[in-house]
């Protein structure tokens, strides 16, 4: 493993305290301030646990620094990476959060194709977390904080089904308006509507008229918010598609 160091080390030996998660990225979704990265460890081709990297500050992101390689470059969708933590770092139902080191650049090892990454599909056998509530413009697409205490994770890699991206105006009166993309689809006996925080998904769709636009073959990230008030809130944090493996 080719380490590089963020700032120079007065010390001629440097002795790490900290620890390497090894995940295939399936999550590189924004946020106000930065991006929330998250991933499930792999060793070969087999996936092992959830890891959602996240920094020191109150809001959790992963600033542009903290999470490029040593040439510059940033995590893309199946990018197989090392990242050097400091400790874990759960809250709530966020049992995944690892602290990330930032003396440490992130190293990319490679990156996986459309067909290995089917085997880290998965099947929640019921609900995405809980069933129930619905924001204004939702379905199925939030928790009261007083239930999502029960969660022990936040994050499911999915297959949908009857999957379209919905593009739209949303807000107006007490807020303002604004276009969102919102992903509708179905999966085990239950239809859901949530906000789309992929970057690339939004670029893509933003630049088409609003209106519905189906998705003939996708795999989703989605993750379960940080508390926001009375709710923690479901979003489709990636959009995986065939096409990000070429």
């Amino acid at each position: 493993m080719h380490w590089a160091r963020r700032r120079p080390a007065n010390e001629r030996l440097i002795v790490r305290k900290s620890y390497t998660k090894t995940i295939v990225c399936f999550a590189n979704s924004r946020k106000p301030s930065g991006r929330c990265i998250a991933g499930r460890e792999v060793t070969g081709k087999r996936f092992g646990d959830w890891v959602r990297p996240v920094s020191g500050r109150l809001t959790r992101e992963i600033s542009l620094e903290e999470r490029q390689y040593k040439d510059g470059g940033e995590p893309n969708l199946l990018d197989i990476i090392a990242i050097e933590m400091k400790g874990r770092e759960p809250r709530q139902h966020q049992q995944e959060n690892h602290l990330v080191d930032t003396d440490w650049f992130w190293v990319r090892k490679g990156k996986m194709g459309w067909p290995d990454i089917q085997e880290g599909v998965e099947d929640p056998r019921g609900p995405l977390w809980l069933n129930g509530y619905s924001s204004s413009y939702g379905l199925n697409d939030r928790v009261p904080v007083s239930s999502a205490d029960q969660f022990t994770r936040s994050l499911y890699l999915i297959r949908p089904t009857q999957l379209n991206m919905v593009v739209g105006l949303e807000g107006g009166g007490y807020y303002p308006t604004r276009r969102r993309v919102r992903a509708h689809f179905n999966l085990f006996r239950s239809s859901y509507v949530f906000v789309v925080t992929d970057p690339q998904i939004e670029s893509d769709f933003f630049a088409k008229d609003n209106g519905k636009y189906p998705i003939a073959e996708a795999i989703l990230c989605v993750s379960l918010t940080e508390s926001c008030g009375e709710y923690a809130y479901k979003l489709v944090a990636a959009v995986i598609t065939p096409k990000h493996t070429h």
